[in-house]
């Protein structure tokens, strides 16, 4: 990795400038939609401005586009016309051409890094906000997924944020039921490890350890020889996305979902770590009849205080047994403030929501028969309207990812439709659970790695 004092793409404020002004003329020009929307109002205001909002990040790349794509997915955060317009934004972004491609894989490994590959394709196989990754084999016959970090991500974060939390800031004054400046601080913190390539390699390597007995769930193995501070190879992993598989045959979606919900939830309850970003793009399937589950993405991982671990169980068995002071010490044990009555009914009817489908000791499916377009709409529109009589609550940051994961891991059951007694699959999860037991696994886990 180069030396920071040397790297001419560190978080510099020459970059910060330069991205500020891209940025802040979007953002401007959202503004001033704004204002003439608030001015003339009428029934469409929101969604016109969300439309701007949309307008003035879609081209971007980076952590902004990002960032707002992360609260689109965390329900309720934003308001809906809103969170619909930053959902559509593009994470499969045009890639960057070769001329960057030869730039970057030079600047990491040198002016001969041709010759370090048997073959390394100029068309990108897949490009996202704040990088792409490109198909090539070593000269012993491994095929490769090289990830290539876009230029200047990390003065882009910087710049970012600052003009995220004014954006914020902005939609706060339409809508006051949530204060997400905790959100932000999370997410920030999140985007700077996403840039660190050489920490996601280990936390690939977190993955592969804690599945090693699994031949059913498999993850990349890094190459570090070619790999950086900004450059990424690994191993590739042949697969299928989840939407192949949405007629499948029911036992086989049902298998899918199994998978899935091994591989998000037992390393939390286990280590009490966590893959913060769910999406479509970041697993795919092999082998007959969806044999084995691909993890390919370790940038977005989030690690959780066993405390916060302890919370999640807790709560789900306060809310199993009725037990008020059982869910109110889990909200508090997660960072929640002034925790009223009124608050705590609130919090519960969201909790009760996420929680509805590991509650129930029956097969079932995740939505059980109400449409996926209809999904969380009641209870969202509920929360929002008891918090703002409550005036408002502030989001804990450890709680945007955990959210965030459940919500994803939903979305990709209600796609597949499968059924499962999802009680039982949570339980088998926490077998041997303590918040004791998870601090030495987490411990033990993180120093295998060098983390």
């Amino acid at each position: 990795m180069a030396d920071d004092a040397r790297d001419p793409e560190r978080d510099r404020l020459t970059g910060r400038l330069s991205r500020f002004a891209k940025v802040g003329a979007g953002l401007s020009g959202a503004a001033v939609s704004y204002g003439a929307n608030r001015m003339f109002g009428g029934d469409e205001a929101d969604a016109r401005n969300a439309k701007a909002l949309k307008a003035a990040l879609g081209g971007l790349k980076g952590p902004l586009m990002k960032a707002a794509q992360m609260f689109a997915t965390v329900p309720d955060l934003l308001p809906p016309e809103f969170a619909k317009e930053l959902a559509e934004l593009q994470t499969n972004a045009p890639a960057m051409g070769w001329p960057f491609v030869r730039r970057r894989m030079a600047a990491e490994l040198g002016a001969d890094w041709q010759s370090r590959f048997a073959s390394f394709e100029h068309e990108a196989a897949a490009a996202a906000s704040l990088g792409q990754v490109h198909r090539a084999t070593t000269h012993d016959d491994r095929a490769l997924a090289v990830k290539l970090q876009y230029p200047d991500m990390q003065s882009a974060v910087e710049s970012d944020l600052g003009q995220l939390r004014a954006l914020i800031a902005l939609i706060k004054r339409m809508d006051g039921a949530l204060d997400p400046s905790e959100a932000i601080v999370e997410i920030g913190d999140r985007l700077r490890e996403e840039l660190d390539y050489a920490r996601e390699a280990k936390l690939m390597a977190v993955y592969a350890n804690f599945f090693a007995d699994r031949a059913d769930i498999r993850t990349p193995s890094p190459v570090l020889e070619l790999s950086t501070g900004r450059l990424l190879s690994m191993t590739w992993l042949d697969g299928q996305g989840l939407l192949a598989f949405k007629t499948a045959p029911q036992a086989v979606r049902d298998r899918i979902a199994a998978l899935l919900f091994e591989a998000w939830w037992s390393p939390m309850t286990h280590l009490g770590i966590i893959h913060g970003d769910p999406h479509l793009g970041n697993y795919t399937f092999a082998g007959e009849g969806a044999a084995h589950l691909n993890l390919l993405d370790f940038g977005c991982i989030r690690i959780f205080s066993p405390k916060f671990v302890a919370g999640v169980v807790r709560l789900y068995r306060g809310l199993a047994n009725d037990d008020r002071a059982e869910q109110v010490e889990a909200y508090r044990s997660w960072g929640f403030q002034g925790l009223s009555d009124p608050l705590v009914d609130a919090l519960n009817v969201w909790a009760r929501f996420i929680y509805g489908p590991l509650l129930d000791d029956r097969v079932r499916t995740v939505a059980d028969d109400v449409p996926p377009g209809e999904y969380g709409r009641r209870e969202a529109f509920k929360v929002r309207q008891a918090l703002k009589a409550v005036g408002g609550v502030t989001i804990p940051r450890e709680f945007v990812f955990m959210d965030r994961a459940a919500i994803g891991l939903g979305a990709a059951f209600l796609h597949l439709g499968a059924s499962h007694n999802w009680k039982q699959l949570f339980e088998a999860s926490l077998e041997g659970f303590s918040e004791e037991a998870v601090a030495a696994r987490q411990a033990e886990a993180l120093a295998a790695v060098g983390l």
